[in-house]
Order: structure tokens, then C-alpha cells, then sequence
């Protein structure tokens, strides 16, 4: 590299023209085609004149005589057809090649600076079937060639993608009230972004993504949903947890023509069952929320001898979903049923659960029946677990079952064993901690409403307390005969605060922060919290997979057959249902505060109602009456509020769709 050469240097991707008026060992000093005086590596350089010119010319002389070289050698690249090169080439025995040969065979003349630098600059341009490295030409393989071709092709597409759909987009957004033309650009551009804005850079396509929106100037982090909500993609307010946490919505083709083939099912398969008890002759009764749909237990009560013979009967879900099968498999996906202010996303589809799995008043039923023989004392003096055939003589709402509980023979009764065995809990260190259920209802205006309801009124409390008991003698069922299992279990409270039937927002809000976390075990173990030695689930077969696991592992044992499941089938079964769960009650928390932040956005700088929870040096944590939302403030200015007092603070700043809210004293 000596002073006086013509090189070349790439800048950009772009091949510029330079004269050298300096060398040292490892930099040069150049002035280039646009008359730039610059400093540049060695290394940079891609081509060398095998001549010297006279440099001591003014510079304007200089950038000119580059230019006009720099145009010759781009004209030049016309006349070189690098596929009919790389043909000749790519069969020869070596794939590297100096590139004044390859300049010869293409211009079939011999080489000179101009076309060997036409020749480099072609390689640069094209880069399917020659590749420069380190002043050498390496030739493409075939298998290369066409995984270059591929390649280009995708991001041609890609190109056309951003650019169209970027404009289908601006176009879109532009109008008040666009008509919609799905096109394939429009369509696949909302997918990608779609996908972009739920999971971010986790997406497949995250930096076309990012591209559309550029392109579209859409910068602001939200403009994504506003996007797939004018497209009519979303609705204004998405459940976006539920499409972020991939809970199936819909049911597979194979699960829906199972379920079909369910319903068409004989009644008269249930009374040919030997296995399976007659009891229409009993009148269960229902109790449950006034929407409830779906209903999986009902209770019976007769007097035999000075005791009471307590009927508990299930949903035998068992009989029509079975291991295997597209619905349990279904089941196995999604863990629970989902409940939701705007709907419900069941386990099993609506036919199944609202219809011939539910216990609906006057139908003929498969069912589970607990019958529990309990003494004055509610003392436990004999369990037969059955499958059997019940049909519901009445249904009631919690409402109705408050309203008529001291006047109607069959609910008095029920009531007074309810209080019996809570105070039998109770004494076994139960702890009851009720809290209310916060309802939150969204009319035709899309206006939010939150209203508090208790639960723990006689009617509620009748039925979790036989729900109760079935559990319990379901997990002593099983435990007794050293069969595998599905178990819930909670380990001793250190700090208890709260004792009896304590009904204080303050002291129970406070000892719900200092529960022992719940287990899932395969063995039983006590559980602290309901004043049990062991405890299952299977009460709920319709919206829990746990429940009708555990119904099936229940009736194979009654049936005298081997379990169902094995050890190892219950520990995977433990595996799926935490994580499932976890993932349900992640989406469900998330949509509840969601629509809390919604109620409080009509509040904003408006006060509200709050109880003071705790009082530390730095924070204060408090906990909104109204709506029951924790909330956490510094300590204010002056006298530290006291815990246990009721105060008001101010809705500063809120949105539902940042997931943002800020309080202010």
C-alpha cells in the first residue's frame, strides 16, 4: 500500500474510490471520491490499483478523476454474468480462486484494475454465488446456492410485508370507521403483531414486527392492541392473560364428536349397571348461586334411629370422561373450569357440563353418592361410597335456602349438622376467615359494577360443610386402603390471630397474609386450615381435574378393581395439575384486577374508602373496602395513620391496560 495507489474501501456496503497520500505500516491516509480527507486500517481495504498516480493535485482534481472511475467500474459490472461463472466454475475440483482469474473468464480478456474491481463489486452485490474473504473468491456448492436463493426469497417476502402491511395499516387506522378488507398482507400483518404484543421478543416474527409498526409509525407501547381492536381481532377489552397463559378456549374436533356421541347416550345403560345404586327414590336438593349452570352436588337427609343419614351426590363425570379419551385429554390441558366477570372458559364443553353431566332438577342422573351416617354429635359412625342413578326433586338458591331454612323441615335439619360439624372444625383448629366475594358485573355500556357479597351465610356455609366432610372421607377412603392418590394438605399455623367464627375484615385480612401455603401430595397428610386429618377433592368432577381423578381412582376401589392411576400416574398427575393451576389462577387474579382498575378509571381523583391494614416505618398497606384490592402507600406527612382505622385516599392515576394504578393520601 504505497502513496499514489487507487483503492478501494467499503463503506456502508458501498464501494468507495480513494487515493492514498500517506502509507504506514498498518494505516493509510486517503482522500476519497467525495474529496474527504479520512484515516482507514489496512484491513478495510478490498482492492489496490497495481499502478500509482500522481496525487499532488488539488483535491476537487482528484475526487473527480475517483468519480469518473467509480462510474467506469460500475458500468462495467453490466457486462458480468456471475450464474454463468459460478456454472463454469462450481465443477471444478477447488471452491477458491484468486480474482483476477475469475475476472479473465468472465470478461474473456485479460484483467485490468478497472475489471477486477467490476468483478469484486459484483461479488459484493450479489452475494448468492461467490463469497470474498480475505482477498480470495470462494465458490458457492450447489446445497449453498440454494439455501441462499431460499433465504433471499424470505426476506423479499418480508420486505413486501412490512412495506404493504405497514400501509394497509396506516390506512386503516386513518379512517373512523374503516371498512375492513382482509387482505392475505393485512391479515398476516395483524398475526405477527399480534403475537408481538403478547409475548414481546419471545414472538417468532418480533423484528418484522417491530418493522410494521416503524414503517406504520406506530411507536407507542399500546399501539398493537389499539390496531387489533380497530381490526375487529380484539375486542376492547381482551382478556389478554388468557391469550398470553395459551388456556385452550375451544375444543377439538375429536373431544366435540366425543361429546356428541355422549349425549346420545342410553339412560338405560346406567339402570343395567350391577355396580351401579338405585336411589331415585330419594328427593336430593340442590343449593347454589342463582346464575350457576353447571351443578355437581346435591344433598339428601333421613333420620334412621336418632342418627341422620347424610347423602352427598356427585356428578359421576367418571362415567362419560374417562382416561384416554379427547375430553379428559381436554381436561388434562386446561385443569379447571375458568370463571370470568364477561364468561366462562369450562373444562368440559357446555353440553357436557351445563347438560347431561349436571344435576338438573327432574333429570335422571349418573351420580357418586357419599351416604354418611353421622350420631347426634355428628361423629362419623359409617361411609358407603357408591356409583348410582339420583334424580334432583329441588333447586334452590342460596337466596331461597337463607330464606327458608328454619321453616322447611329438610334444610333446618341440614342446618343444625352444619353447625355441628363447623364446631367440630373449629375445635380441631379450624380456621374460617371469611372473606366476601367481590362481584363485579359489566352492563350493555361497558360500565363496570362491584358490589360485596357475604359467604358465609347459612345456606353457603351448609353446603361447603358437607363438602367438606365428603372430601375428607374421599381422602380417608382411599388413604385406609393404601391406594395412590391426589391430596391436599396444609401444615400448622404459627401465628394464629383469629379463633372461632370471628367475622372482623381487619383481623382476618391480616391473618390470610400468614397461612401456611397449601400442598398437593400423593400420601395424606392433615390440613390445617380445615381442622382435618386428610383431604382430596372430589366434589367439583366438572370444573376440576383434580376432582375427577380422584372420582375415578374412587370408583375403580368401590368396583373392587385394580386403581385406576398408579403412584407414578399420580405424581405426573401432581406435576400437570400445580403447574395448570397455577397458570389458571395467574390468569385469574390478572382479568380480576383488571376490571378493578376499569372500575377505578370512573374514579379517578376521586376518594375512596380504605382500612388501614399495617403501619411500618416506610409503608402503609392498606386494603380498599369497597372493591377489597390491597394497595400500599409511603407514609404520609405528620401523624402516621393507626391499623385497624378506616381512611380515604385519592384514585391519582390509573389504566386497565397498562396494569398502573397510583393512590395518593
Amino acid at each position: 500500500m504505497f502513496s499514489g495507489k487507487l483503492v478501494e474501501y467499503l463503506d456502508d456496503g458501498k464501494f468507495i474510490c480513494a487515493f492514498i497520500i500517506e502509507s504506514q505500516s498498518k494505516r493509510v491516509r486517503l482522500i476519497n471520491q467525495n474529496g474527504r480527507e479520512i484515516n482507514l486500517p489496512v484491513s478495510r481495504i478490498v482492492h489496490s490499483s497495481s499502478r500509482s498516480y500522481q496525487t499532488d493535485l488539488d483535491r476537487e482534481t482528484l475526487a473527480r478523476e475517483l468519480k469518473t472511475t467509480a462510474e467506469k467500474r460500475s458500468q462495467l459490472m453490466q457486462e458480468i454474468d456471475l450464474e454463468e461463472l459460478w456454472e463454469l466454475v462450481s465443477a471444478e475440483t477447488t471452491d477458491t480462486f484468486d480474482p483476477t482469474f475469475l475476472t479473465e473468464l468472465s470478461f474473456g480478456k485479460a484483467a485490468d484494475d478497472d475489471t477486477v474491481s467490476a468483478f469484486l463489486r459484483s461479488v459484493f452485490a450479489d452475494k448468492l454465488f461467490f463469497r470474498y474473504r480475505e482477498g480470495r473468491i470462494k465458490v458457492h456448492s450447489v446445497e449453498q446456492v440454494q439455501q441462499i436463493r431460499q433465504q433471499q426469497e424470505k426476506e423479499h417476502k418480508e420486505a413486501e410485508l412490512i412495506i404493504n402491511g405497514a400501509m394497509a395499516i396506516r390506512t386503516m387506522m386513518a379512517n373512523p370507521i374503516p371498512e375492513i378488507q382482509m387482505d392475505n398482507w393485512l391479515e398476516e400483518c395483524l398475526a405477527i403483531i399480534r403475537d408481538f404484543y403478547l409475548f414481546g421478543n419471545d414472538s417468532k416474527n418480533a423484528e418484522i414486527a417491530r418493522n410494521i409498526l416503524k414503517e406504520a409509525q406506530l411507536n407507542n407501547p399500546h399501539d398493537p392492541f389499539h390496531v387489533l381492536v380497530k381490526a375487529g381481532v380484539w375486542g376492547r377489552n381482551e382478556n389478554l392473560p388468557l391469550l398470553r397463559h395459551d388456556i385452550p378456549v375451544g375444543f377439538s374436533l375429536a373431544a366435540r364428536q366425543q361429546a356428541e356421541l355422549i349425549l346420545q347416550s342410553s339412560q338405560k345403560e346406567l339402570f343395567n349397571d350391577p355396580g351401579r345404586t338405585d336411589l331415585t327414590h330419594l328427593a336430593p336438593l340442590t343449593i347454589d348461586g342463582a346464575t350457576t349452570l353447571d351443578f355437581d352436588d346435591a344433598l339428601t337427609i333421613e333420620k334412621q334411629d336418632g342418627n341422620y343419614l347424610v347423602g352427598v351426590h356427585i356428578s359421576d363425570v367418571a362415567h362419560y370422561v374417562r382416561p384416554g379419551d379427547p375430553l379428559f385429554q381436554e381436561a388434562m390441558q386446561r385443569g379447571t373450569s375458568l370463571y370470568f366477570p364477561e364468561g366462562q372458559i369450562p373444562m368440559l364443553p357446555r353440553h357436557l357440563s351445563q347438560g347431561i353431566c349436571s344435576l338438573i332438577e327432574n333429570e335422571t342422573r349418573a351420580a357418586f353418592s357419599f351416604m354418611i351416617l353421622l350420631s347426634e354429635d355428628v361423629e362419623v359412625l359409617r361411609v358407603r361410597i357408591m356409583p348410582s342413578i339420583i334424580r334432583v326433586a329441588r333447586r334452590l338458591t342460596y337466596e331461597e335456602g337463607d330464606r327458608i331454612m328454619h321453616s322447611d323441615a329438610e334444610l333446618h335439619t341440614l342446618d343444625m349438622l352444619r353447625r355441628k360439624l363447623r364446631k367440630k372444625r373449629l375445635d380441631s383448629g379450624a380456621l374460617l376467615l371469611p372473606f366476601p366475594d367481590v362481584n363485579i358485573f359489566i352492563d350493555n355500556s361497558g360500565k363496570v359494577h362491584v358490589s360485596l357479597a357475604r359467604t358465609d351465610t347459612p345456606a353457603r356455609t351448609l353446603i361447603s360443610e358437607f363438602m367438606i366432610l365428603a372430601n375428607s372421607e374421599a381422602a380417608r377412603y382411599v388413604a385406609d386402603r393404601m391406594v395412590p392418590g391426589l391430596f391436599r394438605a396444609q401444615g400448622p399455623l404459627k401465628n394464629r390471630l383469629v379463633h372461632g367464627e370471628d367475622d372482623d375484615l381487619f383481623q382476618n385480612t391480616r391473618q390470610r397474609k400468614q397461612i401456611p401455603r397449601g400442598e398437593l401430595l400423593t400420601t395424606a397428610r392433615p390440613h390445617s386450615g380445615l381442622g382435618v386429618p386428610h383431604y382430596t377433592t372430589v366434589t367439583s368432577p366438572i370444573r376440576r381435574l383434580l376432582d375427577l381423578v380422584m372420582q375415578h381412582q374412587l370408583n375403580s376401589i368401590v368396583r373392587r378393581k385394580e386403581p385406576v392411576f398408579t403412584e407414578e400416574m399420580c405424581k405426573d398427575f401432581n406435576s400437570l395439575i400445580t403447574r395448570t393451576l397455577a397458570n389458571a389462577n395467574n390468569v385469574r387474579q390478572q382479568r380480576h384486577r383488571y376490571w378493578l382498575l376499569k372500575y377505578l378509571e370512573d374514579r379517578k381523583n376521586q376518594l375512596v374508602d380504605a382500612l388501614v391494614i399495617e403501619c411500618g416505618p416506610r409503608r402503609v398497606s392498606l386494603l380498599l373496602t369497597d372493591i377489597l384490592m390491597d394497595v400500599d402507600l409511603p407514609c404520609p406527612s405528620g401523624t402516621k395513620p393507626t391499623p385497624d382505622t378506616h381512611v380515604k385516599i385519592r384514585v391519582a392515576k390509573v389504566d386497565a391496560l397498562d396494569n398502573f394504578v397510583r393512590f395518593e393520601w
